[in-house]
């Protein structure tokens, strides 16, 4: 059976990234009817903190894709340790004496050509046990091959074939001078004991998993198949983080945005994968049936942001189209978070009227927050005067308005005639006569449709603030006549 899992380190935010490899992850296993297994990598215990806990959780409640499995490393260490110590009495381990703050108990390769301590790699048994057995602190390293130097080989599911020489592979860790087992060490032992069958991390690993045959080969085990995503990146090509580009990068921003927990979905699988067939809208039915392996790319994936606009606008288009498909109780359940003390029947009210108009479930506010103000927040007089009119005209439309609808029922139809019957006995076009009524209800001229949102509104609400725009005008406040 198919066997996934996703390793999150809690040192940090729920990624935007490792949000990707989670939903990759957890697609690949609905689609081969397997198991996903959510192991926390918490080993770390200088970095770990439960804030970061916390919003790993967080996140991934509020993506709302369940897992079959829950682990935490911490809980493991007994087993890596043991792992470890098999590798070592195979005689493919050794210890390592070098004292520390020399740079090179878990010296990643690249950062210099140091490969092994030839000292310590040829310490007979007999001395490591002695120094060992005195309280000298020591290293567990991995023995690579040195006699002859032979390829390490895998087929990734993306990158295809990969071959690294164990001429170029350091001595690595397996448990630190304090007993503590390192990521490759405690990472392999649970892949191993929780039988992974398939390992979908990011590209930046790679490189890891020559070091992760050579651990399970050591453990007589097989290895599980490999495959590595492309990563995310900001559009300058700068590997996305929080340090530089912000909260953006941050899965609970868009969250708290106002983005739908599909639609994000929806958008983050588009980021390095597509169906290949032209398809971008999916659900998650679809994309369950749609992903493999073949239709990830190999190229890093942009993710377009910028300081005047933080989320990319096909995330947006998405989110939209989904708002526009959703049913109105359950917008209106998604959107009474956005509009903290109003009246839910008002805002299921509302629901209708901004269904087409909103991107981001917090664009209510922007869009339609006069529904629930007490009282208009301050606007410009002169955005009553209607076009080509000029401020008599604005009064002469306000008063008339007034009068009509303090006897008009509040409903579309007969509201929409009284108006109108109203713009023909002032002589003006329709538009200059609904133009101040919008603007003195709603305090801007972008709005929902007129009828339906003084209907909503109600007449009380809708005079009260009309007569307060009469106000503003006849006081001259900002406002000069159009001529």
């Amino acid at each position: 059976m198919t066997r996934v899992r996703f390793a999150p380190s809690p040192t940090g935010f729920l990624h935007i990234g490792s949000a990707r490899t989670f939903i990759f992850n957890w697609l690949y296993a609905r689609h081969h009817h397997g198991v996903m297994v959510l192991r926390i990598d918490d080993t770390d215990v200088d970095r770990n903190t439960q804030a970061s806990l916390d919003s790993i959780f967080e996140g991934l409640k509020w993506l709302d894709l369940d897992w079959d499995e829950e682990y935490r490393q911490s809980d493991r260490g007994d087993l890596h340790r043991k792992m470890a110590w098999g590798i070592f009495e195979k005689g493919l381990a050794y210890r390592d004496f070098t004292p520390a703050g020399t740079g090179t108990e878990e010296r990643p390769h690249g950062e210099g050509t140091w490969l092994f301590n030839a000292g310590m790699r040829e310490l007979s048994a007999e001395e490591s046990q002695c120094r060992a057995d005195s309280g000298e602190p020591f290293v567990l390293r991995f023995r690579v091959p040195r006699d002859t130097a032979h390829a390490i080989t895998f087929r990734d599911g993306v990158y295809a074939d990969q071959s690294k020489s164990t001429a170029d592979i350091e001595d690595f860790a397996l448990l630190r001078s304090n007993g503590v087992p390192t990521y490759h060490m405690a990472s392999c032992a649970d892949d191993i004991d929780l039988n992974i069958t398939h390992i979908i991390r990011g590209q930046d690993h790679l490189t890891n998993t020559f070091k992760h045959i050579l651990i399970f080969e050591a453990l007589g085990a097989k290895p599980p198949q490999f495959a590595h995503l492309p990563l995310l990146i900001a559009p300058d090509g700068s590997k996305l983080s929080k340090r530089k580009h912000g909260p953006v990068v941050s899965v609970t921003t868009y969250r708290d945005a106002g983005f739908l927990a599909q639609a994000y979905i929806n958008f983050l699988c588009l980021l390095g994968w597509s169906p290949k067939d032209d398809r971008e809208k999916m659900s998650r039915d679809e994309l369950i049936a749609a992903f493999s392996f073949e239709g990830i790319n190999r190229d890093n994936a942009v993710v377009n942001f910028s300081d005047t606009d933080p989320f990319d606008a096909k995330a947006l288009w998405l989110n939209a189209e989904y708002i526009r498909e959703m049913n109105l109780d359950d917008l209106a359940a998604r959107l009474l978070p956005f509009v903290p003390g109003a009246d839910p029947v008002m805002v299921r009210k509302v629901a209708p009227l901004v269904r087409e108009r909103i991107k981001l479930l917090s664009d209510i506010g922007s869009v339609a927050g006069f529904f629930f103000a007490d009282k208009l927040p301050p606007y410009d007089p002169a955005e009553l005067i209607p076009q080509k009119g000029d401020r008599d005209m604005a009064l002469r439309v306000l008063n008339q308005a007034h009068t009509t609808l303090a006897k008009t029922a509040f409903t579309h139809d007969a509201l929409d005639s009284a108006l109108r019957a109203d713009a023909a006995s002032l002589q003006i076009k329709p538009g200059q006569m609904f133009q101040p009524i919008r603007v003195a209800v709603c305090g801007q001229k972008a709005a929902p449709p007129l009828f339906e949102t003084l209907e909503v509104i109600g007449q009380t609400v809708t005079l009260t603030r009309i007569d307060h725009a009469i106000d503003l005008i006849r006081q001259g406040d900002h406002g000069s006549d159009k001529e």
